[in-house]
């Protein structure tokens, strides 16, 4: 079976779970529409679905996928934003009470911004202007030709989280909604060597496991 007749396939299983078995759910959402509570903004990696990895049905995430899982700082002018605009979006229109910044391990585009702290950046257009929204939270260290350790990647991912976190804060109606108490902003990050699941601690100042 090719790779896009697996998809196809995939599809008419979905097909027959929605809308043979339930079809109420999905009658439901384009009735009324969308309603999730929870925003999450996750990594594009294959690996890293928040759908499958939360367990969650249609409409009960609305998710923002991008490289490293990353938000960029409110930047309010002419240029394209992406990111920016699918978080305005959740917050000020679908009014979400939640947003998730899931982070994880072994990420590429990580491993991209400590490989040009230690001078072997990647011969890539985008990617390197992209993960510099990162750069302050990179552990590795800035010997020239160097390689960065695990125990360095893993606090850089972890950090990336709280820096985007921290940058959500710059955007005025997220700030105004935390402050408030209608949106609570979490940062998690997900090991995928052994499945855990961990969430930052902003009174401990690091990531704890979260649940067994």
């Amino acid at each position: 079976m090719g790779d896009l007749d697996k998809l196809l396939a995939g599809f008419q299983v979905f097909r027959a779970t929605y809308f043979g078995q339930r079809p109420e759910l999905f009658q439901d959402l384009v009735k009324r529409g969308q309603r999730p509570k929870v925003l999450v903004i996750a990594c594009s990696d294959s690996r890293v679905d928040p759908a499958l990895l939360l367990n969650a049905e249609p409409g009960e995430l609305f998710v923002v996928r991008n490289v490293a899982n990353l938000v960029p700082p409110h930047q309010p002018d002419e240029h394209y934003h992406g990111t920016s605009a699918a978080i305005e979006f959740a917050v000020r229109d679908l009014e979400v009470s939640h947003v998730i910044v899931l982070g994880h391990s072994g990420c590429g585009g990580i491993q991209a911004l400590c490989n040009a702290v230690v001078g072997r950046p990647p011969d890539r257009q985008y990617i390197n202007r992209w993960v510099d929204i990162a750069a302050a939270s990179c552990c590795a260290s800035p010997n020239q030709g160097r390689h960065f350790t695990e125990e360095e990647a893993r606090a850089t991912e972890q950090g990336s989280v709280i820096q985007s976190l921290e940058n959500l804060m710059t955007f005025p109606w997220v700030r105004e909604r935390v402050e408030n108490g209608r949106l609570a902003l979490k940062g998690w990050w997900f090991n995928m060597d052994d499945g855990g699941l961990w969430t930052h601690d902003p009174a401990q100042g690091r990531f704890e496991p979260l649940g067994a």
